[in-house]
């Protein structure tokens, strides 16, 4: 499985609060917080194609021009699954996730999912309807290698076994 990642500019290893305003980048493989994605990935043979990222400082004065070319990126690269976060408890970056997560599924035919923790409620209750969004671990919190086993349960469902998506959601997504 192909898979792409979107990530802020901390996670991606760019710099978070040191460069929030970090223009959109993108690099080949995995970077930054991948490698902590890496072992569940493994459980289903998803490799990382590309990391998608950008600043959230970026992202608030360019939203709708990042989020239409990262969406362009997906056509182009054309993955089998795109994971946008994990978000943990940054309401910047969740926020970002979701809005990528939902053009993407509204303009591709890639799968999708938003990754983030509870704390991220405004968001929740924003994108929940639209666009899957996987529980997870806030920042420092417990279970972070559980949500990135559900993570890639959920990847290869929507890939390969459609039919189990809604008893997964129902276990795993807000």
């Amino acid at each position: 499985m192909k898979v792409v990642l979107i990530f802020d500019s901390g996670l991606s290893g760019e710099g978070g609060k040191s460069n929030p305003n970090c223009p959109l980048g993108a690099a080949h493989g995995g970077i930054g917080t991948a490698q902590i994605m890496e072992p569940a990935f493994k459980k289903i043979n998803a490799e990382v194609q590309a990391t998608l990222y950008c600043g959230v400082g970026y992202y608030a004065e360019h939203s709708e021009e990042v989020v239409a070319k990262m969406t362009a990126m997906i056509k182009r690269l054309n993955p089998d699954f795109v994971v946008c976060g994990p978000g943990f408890n940054f309401p910047e970056y969740s926020e970002m996730c979701a809005a990528c997560c939902a053009s993407i599924l509204a303009n591709t035919d890639v799968h999708a999912c938003a990754m983030m923790s509870k704390e991220n409620v405004d968001v929740i209750d924003k994108y929940a309807k639209q666009v899957p969004i996987l529980k997870m671990p806030k920042k420092g919190g417990t279970g972070l290698g559980d949500s990135f086993d559900a993570l890639a349960e959920y990847m290869e469902a929507s890939v390969s076994h459609p039919e189990k998506i809604a008893e997964l959601s129902e276990k795993y997504c807000y």
